[in-house]
């Protein structure tokens, strides 16, 4: 009698199956309106607020693995959930917000292209916004070779955008020490450090993520027992953890950068102007001026790689936000070229009519948009994974539970706070008279008491009772309807009478 030894998997190769979906969402801690939040958080505090970006991106895993999680254990993702969960006049509000964040999330990138352009070739801002649309036709051509060769490509842009930032990073010499300090001890001095660290904690968690992380991993093949489960989740985890650590090294090189340059004592009054105001057109002339004219060309390909991947990730949320709320697949090119299309306009008239003061100006009301909207992700996304209807015995332990709605009402309290700071300094700037005020808070009232009663009604709204039925339940009625439609005898197996109680309960 001979015995077959079965060599285990080594967990490393196990790991490399599941890469991909973690680094395709990581892009948008990445995306250019982060970077314009880093650089100002450098320039005025040095390293004094890299602790926000290491909290910021340890909850943006807990909720970024809950979101793996909800496609694993169901293979449905968010939206989908969503479009069952919800009435229909609720189910189409959410996606006119899904879709309103994706395109807010895309201005950002192809203002952030047309900037990397202009450093690099002195185009016109407006020109680049042009040629910035044009990137679909490169997107469509990758959808081709399918989703792996799209994430290698994105890993290369990655890996890019990080060498240049660690070489910018390695010429400016920041201190050590002080990063270290400024990551692990938290300090919030002078009169714009909590209105800054506030704006960068909410620059990091986009909605269109939420909906994107669920979608991806139903790419792999994954065994629909306890333990594949439980395995996928795990490895998920794992990988998101590698992505979201990469993330958080660039994100702290764009810091230091900054913070090293406007931190230093004999720098002109010119430098010092610039370090006030920083943007990310701005941002080369200080790279030029203090670390030579290479680090400002190295800053544009950074920008660029982090556009263009930027943009891959907008995308395909888009794709799988329309599939999963409206069940309809619409081809790639009509849905890339509508998006775009939204996201150019406003792009475009901006950096007509203001330059590039402008277009920068755009980037700030595009954040503002998408802190405005991640409530109505975030809350669906906690109650599905903390559901035992659609989770099975793969939800939300109690301690994960109360973290995750805990962080999440933080996030959305600190979103409020960011949104009324800048209503506010609006109103007060403007100085408007009497009538104007009275009218804008006549608007203004209704709209926040509207929002207030969206966000009670998700978060208390009854959930629908779906039942889950066992994989090998589901299995099993599979191959009984093919044999009935075969004419063959139908399963009479030990799992029959479980499979008539399930579908009578």
């Amino acid at each position: 009698m001979s015995l077959v030894l079965i060599k285990e998997t080594p967990r490393w190769k196990k790991l490399l199956g599941f890469i991909g979906p973690g680094f395709l969402v990581s892009v948008a801690y990445l995306d250019p309106g982060n970077l314009e939040t880093d650089l100002q958080a450098g320039a005025e505090h040095k390293y004094e607020l890299l602790w926000i970006v290491l909290v910021g991106l340890t909850f943006a895993l807990i909720i970024q693995s809950r979101s793996a999680n909800l496609g694993v254990a169901t293979g449905k993702h968010l939206s989908e959930h969503c479009r069952i969960e919800y009435p229909k006049q609720v189910n189409y509000c959410l996606w006119i917000l899904a879709e309103v964040a994706v395109i807010a999330a895309d201005i950002p990138e192809v203002i952030g292209t047309a900037f990397a352009l202009n450093i690099l070739f002195n185009v016109p801002i407006w020109a680049g916004v042009l040629l910035a649309g044009l990137n679909t036709l490169l997107l469509l051509a990758l959808q081709r070779y399918g989703i792996r060769k799209l994430e290698f490509a994105i890993a290369a842009l990655l890996l890019v955008m990080g060498s240049c930032f660690f070489a910018e990073m390695a010429h400016a010499k920041p201190n050590a020490v002080e990063i270290i300090k400024g990551m692990f001890i938290p300090t919030l001095k002078g009169r714009r450090a909590t209105r800054d660290a506030i704006a960068l904690l909410g620059a990091l968690i986009m909605p269109h993520n939420l909906f994107l992380h669920s979608a991806l991993v139903t790419s792999r093949k994954i065994p629909h027992t306890f333990h594949g489960i439980n395995s996928a989740c795990r490895h998920f985890f794992m990988e998101s953890g590698l992505a979201l650590f990469v993330a958080f090294l660039i994100n702290v090189a764009v810091v230091s950068v900054s913070g090293s340059i406007c931190s230093e004592p004999n720098v002109s009054s010119q430098i010092k102007v610039a370090c006030k105001n920083i943007t990310l057109n701005s941002a080369a002339f200080l790279l030029k001026n203090v670390l030579g004219k290479w680090s400002s060309k190295v800053y544009a390909i950074s920008l660029l790689a982090s556009g263009q991947s930027s943009t891959v990730t907008g995308t395909y949320a888009g794709q799988y936000i329309m599939q999963g709320f409206l069940d309809i697949k619409m081809q790639p090119w009509l849905r890339n070229l509508l998006t775009r299309c939204i996201a150019i306009a406003p792009s475009l008239v901006a950096s007509i009519i203001g330059g590039s003061s402008g277009a920068g100006r755009l980037i700030i009301i595009a954040s503002m948009i998408l802190s405005f909207e991640l409530p109505f992700a975030l809350i669906p996304l906690l109650k599905f994974t903390s559901s035992r209807a659609k989770m099975g015995d793969h939800s939300n332990s109690m301690p994960v539970t109360a973290i995750s709605w805990a962080m999440g009402f933080c996030m959305i309290g600190i979103n409020m706070y960011f949104l009324s700071t800048i209503v506010m300094a609006w109103l007060m700037h403007y100085r408007l008279p009497r009538p104007g005020s009275i009218l804008t808070i006549a608007v203004v009232f209704p709209c926040v008491m509207l929002y207030i009663g969206m966000l009670i009604y998700l978060t208390f709204r009854r959930e629908t009772a779906v039942a889950r039925l066992p994989p090998f339940v589901m299995n099993t009625i599979r191959t009984n309807q093919t044999q009935l439609e075969m004419g063959t005898d139908v399963d009479d197996g030990p799992h029959a009478q479980e499979i008539e109680e399930d579908i009578v309960t």
